[in-house]
């Protein structure tokens, strides 16, 4: 990369969760500035996201693995736990098979001639050094180049307002930092310089992204995004994000943010399906 140079990839969690987050995704990648998505493979709504994906192929689809809420693949007719605190008193009981479960997440996305390269996890759970083992594992074995790093960038007096247990959860992130890169790097695996949006997720509009761009660092930044419409499918749904969806929706297609991409020289990109330094 270019000494000085900045790239943003903004990428859209939960394709596949509901057909009205779906069409939102598609919306803010054709009318806005959104280059990227995850996939849920035990998504209600996975199959309208394979056929959107293949009716647009320059939104880049990767993997967004689900150990929190919904289905399991890899144990039909059981559910996954419903909160992070479940997931963890499953694992300490060794009570999941956390391998079976996103290998079996992964195949159905294969399957469905998804080639991702890219990869993240709903609620962030690969910060778990057991679930990061078998996402970089796969990842290895996979040929993707890429796993989310959830530690965000500071906020530089955001107008958006950040709850405090929001901020201490971003700052205890970074405890595992070292270790996750560490990690990642033993599997050939990179990430991007930076990353933002887990402090402002749900509560942030086009005045916010404005300032985020204005006060993006030089190098390759992830903006993660929850970019949907909230129709009853969405409303009866198991997530805080609701009407917050179609909020992003409107910063993400908002005219005022491309042009501030342009005025500061920020170019949008894909994730490249080889590592780059």
């Amino acid at each position: 990369m270019n000494p000085g140079a900045r790239r943003l990839s903004v990428n859209a969690d939960d394709f596949g969760f509901t057909h009205d987050v779906n069409r939102g995704i598609v919306d803010a990648h054709l009318n806005g500035i959104l280059t990227a998505t995850t996939l849920m493979a035990n998504g209600a709504a996975f199959e309208d996201a394979v056929s959107l994906a293949r009716e647009h192929p320059s939104l880049d689809v990767g993997v967004h693995f689900v150990l929190v809420g919904g289905p399991s693949l890899s144990r039909p007719g059981q559910s996954l736990p419903t909160t992070v605190t479940q997931l963890l008193g499953l694992l300490a009981r060794r009570a999941l098979d956390i391998e079976a479960e996103l290998r079996a997440q992964l195949d159905r996305i294969l399957a469905a001639g998804i080639n991702p390269a890219h990869f993240d996890t709903h609620k962030h759970t690969h910060l778990l050094p057991p679930v990061l083992d078998v996402v970089a594992r796969l990842g290895q074995e996979a040929g993707v180049c890429w796993v989310r790093r959830p530690f965000d960038l500071p906020l530089h007096g955001s107008p958006a307002e950040v709850p405090l247990l929001t901020r201490m959860v971003s700052r205890a992130f970074n405890g595992v930092r070292g270790q996750f890169h560490r990690k990642l790097t033993r599997h050939g695996i990179g990430s991007t310089d930076w990353f933002a949006g887990f402090q402002i997720t749900g509560r942030y509009s086009a005045g916010e992204l404005l300032h985020l761009i204005e006060h993006l660092p030089e190098g390759w930044t992830e903006f993660m995004t929850h970019p949907g419409y909230c129709t009853d499918e969405l409303r009866s749904s198991r997530t805080r994000l609701k009407e917050s969806r179609e909020q992003e929706l409107r910063a993400l297609t908002d005219p005022r943010i491309r042009e501030a991409l342009i005025r500061r020289g920020i170019e949008l990109w894909r994730y490249p399906r080889k590592a780059i330094r």
